[in-house]
């Protein structure tokens, strides 16, 4: 077993590319480390609907340039079967370890194969690439990032030229492809033949930032601003500049690109101490919002000051404040949302006789709602530009975000007073998540096989009136793995994660409000719920 292992990092050590890798591997198969070397070859990294994403390191099991060229090659050769000889492969990255390694050597394989490659010009955001697609009538588009994951991580994410990411079947088709690619001495990666974008690109970006806004709004609206150590800062602050609005007070010590993510423990703003710092130059600066963008912006956090102290935002509270302010605006068309986000987008657009629709998880299903106008999902991600990025863009929610706090400002209100009259018309919409990260992913499995075998027949008291198994899929959504609960006045969704090692569960709670005075009663009374639900919730799954 151990003879084969070695063997095994032999031959992918003698086709490493990689100076760095190689000289990591050489030193594993030296010092005999089995554990290790198991760890990276037990299989490899699979290409899904997120496309890939893991640690970085040698191996199939790890993120590095033998397996990017390798899933390269795949999507190149799926490329060509749909007919897209010479097509246009645009390519953007981010500024974590490696990203540009990467993102040049798909450029190579792309033109290896016969189709044209162009790259951005530097680290930029998701959206830009996203947005990139559509502009230059590209065939695909693949993003070299892996969004809000710790820094020893990195992934690589598919478009195809709809602007939109991959769903199935075409994950299974490119990982087919992958999984054909005999030897990465058969891939041809010439050293020029590509080409680097100027500037012109995000020009046009910008251009269309300024399409979000309506015409002749207050642009009045202070704000603090973190980039969370990644690549938004630039774009976010020409498209604030553009726009009129006051210019952003930085957090400085996250303000620029840094793969290390020095100041948090998980670059991502919904974890538990990564908007510190934020919080605390707004105590200092005293602005009307805090807008956070994760690593490769494509999401947006907003916080905002209640009573003595500031709070994050719920992306469900921001997805119902960007919906109702659209609404405001006139705004017609489709309004999506993923299955795990509040219901609370329903109650707004059906009022404002809109179409809603409900998609599996992800922008990859929210994006390709028919009619699309406006879509959001609970972890931070809003699409208030469909036409121009067919994905979540943290850039033009920050303006629109803005905008509608502007507005709020003109008229001596803030986010919270519009929020509590949406819950006043609505009903209180409460929302939580119970969120398990494990280091062991057969924990998650296990989890949703208790789940299966001793379904609760109620949470916190609340009878569960309907169980639905979506690995069977329902009349509106394709299969996946997922359990949702129905009781009365609240619901509860159980999923592994798509991205990280976690099981998450969402859940939900209606309650009617007669009166903006019946608030808090209410408010108190959906937090013991939620708490209650999640404390059942954990019992029941074993977790």
């Amino acid at each position: 077993m151990h003879d084969e292992l070695i063997a095994q990092a032999q031959a992918w050590l003698t086709e490493d590319p990689d100076p760095d890798t190689r000289t990591e591997l050489a030193r594993l198969i030296d010092a005999e480390d089995h554990a290790e070397l198991a760890a990276r070859f037990s299989g490899t990294l699979q290409f899904g609907t997120a496309g890939l994403r893991g640690e970085l390191g040698a191996g199939p099991m790890r993120m590095n340039r033998s397996v990017v060229i390798r899933a390269a090659a795949g999507l190149a050769a799926y490329l060509r079967k749909q007919g897209h000889d010479n097509g246009l492969v645009v390519i953007g990255y981010d500024a974590r370890h490696k990203s540009h390694d990467f993102a040049l050597d798909t450029a190579a394989v792309m033109t290896g194969a016969g189709l044209r490659a162009a790259v951005l010009p530097r680290p930029l955001p998701t959206p830009v690439l996203a947005f990139a697609i559509r502009h230059l009538g590209a065939v695909a588009g693949v993003e070299v990032t892996a969004s809000h994951n710790p820094p020893r991580d990195n992934g690589y994410k598919v478009y195809l030229g709809d602007g939109s990411q991959i769903v199935p079947p075409a994950d299974a088709d490119i990982a087919a492809e992958i999984a054909a690619v005999p030897s990465l001495t058969t891939v041809r990666r010439p050293t020029e033949g590509w080409d680097t974008l100027d500037d012109s690109v995000l020009d046009a970006y910008l251009a269309r930032t300024d399409a979000v806004l309506a015409k002749d709004t207050p642009r009045t609206a202070r704000t603090v601003y973190t980039a969370m150590h990644g690549v938004g800062k630039d774009v976010l602050l020409a498209a604030f500049a553009r726009a009129g609005f006051p210019e952003p007070a930085l957090v400085t010590e996250q303000a620029d690109p840094d793969p290390e993510f020095p100041t948090v423990a998980f670059p991502n703003p919904e974890e538990p101490g990564a908007m510190d710092l934020a919080f605390a130059k707004a105590r200092e600066t005293a602005p009307d919002l805090i807008i956070a963008n994760d690593p490769d912006a494509d999401r947006c956090a907003v916080a905002v000051q209640d009573g003595a102290d500031w709070r994050m935002l719920r992306g469900d509270e921001v997805g119902a404040l960007l919906a109702a302010h659209l609404v405001r605006r006139g705004a017609t068309g489709t309004f999506a949302e993923s299955i795990v986000s509040s219901s609370l987008l329903g109650r707004i657009a059906e009022k404002a006789g809109l179409r809603h629709v409900e998609t599996l998880t992800g922008f990859k299903w929210i994006a390709r709602a028919e009619g699309l106008r406006y879509g959001y999902e609970e972890a931070l991600g809003y699409c208030v530009d469909p036409e121009g990025v067919r994905d979540k863009d943290g850039i033009t929610a920050a303006l629109l975000v803005t905008e509608l706090a502007s507005q709020l400002k003109e008229e001596g209100r803030t986010l919270l007073d519009l929020l509590d009259d949406l819950a006043v018309e609505h009903g209180l919409h409460a929302t939580d998540q119970l969120s398990v990260r494990v280091q062991d992913l057969s924990l998650i499995a296990a989890a949703m096989t208790r789940l299966r075998e001793q379904p609760p027949t109620e949470l916190a008291g609340l009878p569960i009136t309907r169980t639905d198994d979506l690995t069977q899929g329902t009349a509106d959504l394709p299969p996946t793995d997922g359990l949702r609960y129905t009781l009365d006045g609240a619901r509860v969704i159980v999923r592994p994660s798509g991205t990280e090692p976690k099981l998450k569960c969402y859940l939900e709670v209606v309650i009617p409000v007669a009166s903006h005075t019946d608030l808090p009663e209410a408010r108190a009374q959906a937090t013991a719920l939620l708490e209650s639900i999640k404390r059942d919730l954990s019992t029941a799954a074993g977790i």
